[in-house]
C-alpha cells in the first residue's frame, strides 16, 4: 500500500524536516512517495537515497502564482498510489503515522468508499531547540464557521476554526484543511486542484467540490499529524511578502481578486467550471441542509453541522 505526500512548500526552512520526519516516523517508510514543489530561491540538493521516493520539482519563488497553483502542480507527481496525504511543509508525526491513518480511513470506507479525514491539526512549536508538541488524546479537531466570520460584501468567502471535541469515533465534517487531508490516491484525478485559486476560500472549494462528488468529510480522534502555526519571521516566508510581489510581473492583489471571482462564480453564480466545477452527486441545496452554510443565497445558519 502506497501513500503519495503531495507537499507544496514556499521559501520553507522546514520542508526537509518536515520529509525527514514523515520517513523517520512512518511504520513503512518504503511505502512512501513524495510529490514536492518548492517554490524558493535555490533548488535543494536531494539526498541520492531518497531519489527513488522523491518527485521534485522547483520554481523560483517570484515565478509562483500561489499555494493553490503549486498544490495543482503536486497533483501532476502523482503516480497511482493507493493513498494521497496532502501536508504544507512544517509539520511533525507521531510515530506509526501512516498504519494509524490507513486504519483509520479503511474502517471509515467500510461504509463510505470515498472517505476524506481531515482537520487544521494540533500545534507544535520550537522552543530553544526544542520541539514541543500540543493537543489532548481522545479528541477530535472538528472544523467550524469561525463566530466573528460572515458572508460580507457579496463574497462567499468564510473562515474556519478547528475546536477540539471529545469523540471516540469519527465525526462527520463539511469543511477540509488544505495542510493536512488523507483519503484514497483516486481523490487526485477526481477532485483536481483549480489553480486560479490563490489562499482564500481554497479550502471552501475543495470540500464543496468533494462533497457534491459524493465524498464524505470527517474528522477523527488522535490525528496524528502536528502542524507549526508559529514561524519565526511570518511576513519573509508568505507569497504576499512586499518585496517578492514588487519583483513579480503579477501583483498578488490580482490574484487574491481572480480567485474571489473564481469562487463566486463556484459557489453563487452556478458558473460551469468543467473538471473544477461542482459535482452532481449532491447539490449546494443539499449543502446547505447538512451543513447551514447556504452559498447561493450567502445566508449562514450557526447551528452545528450533523455529529453523527
Amino acid at each position: 500500500m502506497t501513500i503519495f505526500v503531495a507537499i507544496a512548500a514556499y521559501r520553507d526552512p522546514w520542508l526537509w524536516r518536515t520529509v525527514h520526519d514523515c520517513l523517520g516516523k512512518a511504520a513503512d517508510p518504503a511505502a512512501l512517495r513524495f510529490g514536492i514543489v518548492e517554490q524558493s530561491e535555490v533548488p535543494s540538493r536531494i539526498d541520492p537515497k531518497a531519489t527513488a521516493q522523491v518527485r521534485y520539482l522547483h520554481v523560483h519563488h517570484r515565478f509562483s502564482r500561489g499555494v493553490c497553483w503549486a498544490r495543482s502542480l503536486t497533483y501532476g507527481l502523482y503516480h497511482d498510489e493507493d493513498y494521497l496525504l496532502q501536508i504544507d511543509s512544517h509539520m511533525l508525526f507521531a510515530p506509526r503515522w501512516d498504519r494509524m491513518l490507513i486504519n483509520k480511513l479503511e474502517a471509515l470506507s467500510r461504509p463510505e468508499p470515498r472517505a476524506i479525514i481531515s482537520a487544521y491539526p494540533f500545534a507544535f512549536e520550537e522552543v530553544d531547540g526544542r520541539l514541543k508538541v500540543h493537543g489532548t488524546p481522545g479528541q477530535a479537531l472538528v472544523m467550524r464557521v469561525k463566530a466573528d466570520s460572515d458572508f460580507r460584501d457579496g463574497s462567499p468567502v468564510l473562515m474556519f476554526e478547528a475546536v477540539p471535541t471529545p469523540a471516540t469515533h469519527p465525526i462527520r465534517g463539511c469543511h477540509v484543511a488544505g495542510g493536512c487531508l488523507f483519503t484514497r490516491g483516486s481523490f487526485v484525478d477526481a477532485v483536481p486542484y483549480d489553480p486560479r485559486l490563490y489562499f482564500h476560500g481554497e479550502e471552501q472549494n475543495l470540500a464543496i467540490r468533494a462533497w457534491t462528488r459524493g465524498w464524505e468529510l470527517f474528522h477523527v480522534p488522535d490525528l496524528p499529524l502536528f502542524h507549526l502555526y508559529k514561524q519565526p519571521d511570518p511576513k519573509a516566508l508568505v507569497h504576499w511578502n512586499p518585496d517578492d510581489d514588487a519583483a513579480r510581473a503579477f501583483r498578488f492583489a490580482d490574484l487574491q481578486s481572480d480567485a474571489a471571482i473564481r469562487l463566486r462564480e463556484l459557489l453563487v453564480d452556478g458558473r460551469d467550471l468543467g473538471a473544477y466545477g461542482l459535482g452532481t452527486a449532491r447539490s449546494l441545496a443539499d449543502f446547505a441542509a447538512f451543513s447551514g452554510i447556504d452559498y447561493p443565497n450567502l445566508k449562514l445558519d450557526r447551528r452545528a453541522v450533523p455529529t453523527g
